[in-house]
């Protein structure tokens, strides 16, 4: 792909002036301000300026354009008034749908799940993370062959949705997007067992997992930056964090423990993104725990739990996995919703309001945790010998050592283990 195109679709992307249209058809829990809020965050997230957020009440979607041709008049003269080159319609359009709206405000227009990932596009960091978002975007563009599928050749972020005024739209080789498509799966499942490898050593170790789940911008990685002292990045931004981290943590009675820092959820998240993101959402799976942060001073955040609790079903996690409610954001509340929050988890043995910014609640939460990791050890009392200085790192690095006291040539210790670990201690 020429220099030029690339300088053009810039250009275009970003500080494009955007509309944001949400077709309200009246079936969502969700306000609708919210929604038009979370959308044009969703814009903002990859530099384009939103000039204007209008919400139409659609009685009977139309196959053509989705709203009615009267909608479609008025929209488009907002967008000439605003000199807006481009609309984002918080919806999924068909193939159709979105070339006749095109046609009808004469402005470029994407959806719902071209706009996230076109932000996946940008954001991914890792080559793994580059690698999903290619595979998500070929099946997503595999329906409408509508664009040029050649930026595949191109070596940065972002994968076309926005292209310029000057792209050409050709209709894409199915054959050719199929063979792409079926390789990046071969790539992907190499990716899978590697990841895969690399668990079953932490399961050897072992090690528990604790991974981090929520909403796009709860604060995940807020809280994980807290918890590590890690300098993931942490802003005020959907989909700030895309590639997954983990770091090794120490909690109250664990010598060691992974914490798992993972892509942020959104409602209505595209299909081809839940399935390119398996390989990394395997973190999720196989945890011992999860810790759902959620933003409690956000207008939708039941329904934002709602979404997330419905991804995890979606990906496989196991209901009885162990899992904590982090009410995060309390440091964003007024006085009487804070103590009405703060009143409602301390009712709650699997709920912690906290603030990840200001710290508050969230060595309470630490302390949780590790109880409920550890909840199934028992106190073992075992004798040594005085020189056995592996089988004591061992059971310090494996369970929580209560008591220690060496008498000669011997050292009696009392420690807490997970049964298990006992056993394997016993065999080493």
């Amino acid at each position: 792909m020429s220099n030029g195109f690339d300088r053009d679709r810039d250009e275009f992307a970003r500080g494009a002036r955007a509309v944001v249209l949400l077709p309200d058809r009246g079936d969502s829990s969700r306000d609708a301000e919210a929604r038009l809020e979370e959308s044009a965050g969703l814009a903002a997230a990859i530099g384009l300026d939103v000039v204007d957020r209008v919400a139409l009440k659609v009685r009977q979607p139309r196959p053509a354009t989705l709203i009615g041709s009267g909608q479609v008049e008025e929209l488009a003269t907002r967008v000439r008034m605003e000199e807006a080159s481009l609309v984002i319609v918080d919806a999924a359009l068909t193939p159709v749908q979105q070339r006749n709206l095109e046609t009808g405000l004469g402005a470029k227009v994407i959806d719902r799940t071209g706009l996230i990932l076109e932000i996946f596009g940008e954001r991914a960091a890792t080559a793994e993370g580059r690698l999903q978002v290619e595979l998500a975007h070929l099946d997503y563009q595999a329906g409408r062959l509508v664009r040029s599928w050649t930026h595949l050749e191109r070596q940065r972020g972002g994968f076309g949705f926005l292209g310029g005024p000057g792209e050409t739209q050709i209709e894409a080789d199915r054959r050719m997007i199929r063979d792409r498509m079926a390789r990046l799966r071969r790539e992907l499942d190499q990716v899978s067992r590697t990841r895969g490898l690399h668990r079953e050593r932490r399961q050897r170790a072992p090690w528990p997992v604790i991974a981090l789940v929520g909403y796009t911008n709860a604060g995940k990685s807020t809280l994980f930056n807290r918890l590590t002292g890690a300098q993931v990045m942490a802003e005020d931004l959907l989909f700030a964090t895309l590639d997954p981290t983990l770091r090794q943590i120490s909690l109250p009675g664990l010598d060691k423990a992974i914490l798992s820092d993972t892509v942020g959820f959104v409602s209505d998240l595209p299909t081809q993104l839940v399935a390119a993101f398996k390989a990394t959402l395997e973190e999720v799976v196989s945890a011992d725990l999860l810790v759902h942060v959620r933003d409690v001073a956000h207008p939708d955040t039941e329904a934002q739990r709602a979404d997330v609790e419905s991804v995890l079903e979606e990906i496989g996690v196991d209901p009885a996995t162990p899992r904590f409610e982090a009410w995060n954001k309390l440091d964003l509340l007024d006085d009487e919703r804070r103590a009405e929050l703060l009143a409602d988890a301390g009712r709650r043995s699997d709920v912690l309001a906290i603030s990840a910014l200001t710290g508050e609640g969230v060595e309470e939460l630490s302390v949780a945790v590790a109880a409920k990791l550890t909840a199934g050890h028992r106190r073992y009392h075992l004798t040594l010998d005085a020189g056995d200085g592996a089988g004591l790192a061992w059971l310090h690095a494996h369970g929580e050592v209560v008591r220690q006291e060496t008498d000669g040539l011997e050292s009696h210790v009392e420690v807490r283990l997970d049964p298990s670990d006992y056993e394997r201690f016993l065999q080493r």
